[in-house]
C-alpha cells in the first residue's frame, strides 16, 4: 500500500473518528479507505450509465 498525506477539516475528521468509536470502521484510516472506494465505484457507475445512454426509457 502507498502512503498519501492530505489536510482534512478538523470537524470531518472528528466524524470519522466517531465512526470508528462506533465500531462501524476498524480504524480512520480503513474508514478513508472505504470513502475512497465507494466515490471510485460511484465514478464507474457513472461511466457505465453514460456508455449505456440508448437504453434509457
Amino acid at each position: 500500500m502507498e502512503r498519501v498525506t492530505l489536510r482534512i477539516p478538523k470537524q470531518q475528521i472528528e466524524e470519522v473518528e466517531q465512526m470508528v468509536e462506533l465500531g462501524k470502521y476498524p480504524n480512520r484510516s480503513e474508514a478513508i479507505r472505504s470513502a475512497v472506494r465507494e466515490m471510485l465505484d460511484e465514478q464507474t457507475d457513472s461511466q457505465s450509465n453514460e456508455n449505456r445512454s440508448w437504453a434509457k426509457v
